[in-house]
């Protein structure tokens, strides 16, 4: 039998309380309004407790992506120089397949009602980097120039973040992220892997 802190919230720490208490609270104060003192008391867990499960309030929303991310660039960094368009595709549908709503889902849903815009574009920007050099390199590794390399890098990338935006802001309700994922990736159609 465990103790709460608070009526109907467990004591114990984990991500998804801490998670759930943070976008409880951005939704009502503001991102920038809240601490993490203040997510630490809602969720009835210990500052260190937080930061075993996350580095600042933003990880909070990205945490679970960052994972996604993380797994594709490792892949792609195996690919070497067989990587194909088609294998890139397959590994960035990965990063939004089975993708349930989160706190970023909610966050890109609800950002101006939590203050997050100019977050969420510095915060987006930073993984459009990460994603759009692991497909560059894949790119170069295959013997693609690197202005191309470095085009296709970020036009791939552009349409993963993009994606799950676009998903996340009409309801998690209408279709999947990996539905929006094609239809994004076929924009970019015209600028082909290789030529």
């Amino acid at each position: 039998m465990s103790s709460t802190g608070r009526a109907g919230r467990p004591k114990a720490s984990s991500r998804e309380t801490l998670a759930e208490a943070a976008c409880e609270l951005f939704l009502e104060r503001g991102y920038d309004a809240t601490s993490v003192a203040d997510i630490t008391q809602r969720a009835g867990v210990s500052r260190s407790s937080f930061f075993n499960y996350f580095t600042s309030k933003s990880d909070v929303l990205w945490s679970g992506m960052d994972e996604r991310i993380g797994e594709a660039i490792r892949s792609l960094g195996g690919l070497g120089s067989g990587a194909s368009g088609d294998a890139v595709r397959r590994i960035l549908l990965l990063v939004v397949h089975g993708f349930e709503p989160d706190p970023l889902a909610l966050a890109l849903r609800n950002a101006a009602a939590m203050g997050l815009q100019d977050e969420l574009v510095r915060d987006t920007g930073l993984r459009l980097a990460r994603l759009s050099d692991a497909v560059a390199v894949a790119a170069r590794s295959a013997g693609i120039d690197v202005i191309r390399a470095d085009i296709v890098g970020a036009a791939y990338a552009a349409a993963v973040l993009s994606a799950l935006r676009v998903w996340a802001e009409q309801g998690a309700g209408r279709g999947t992220p990996e539905a929006v994922l094609h239809e994004a990736l076929g924009v970019i159609n015209d600028l082909p892997w290789k030529e």
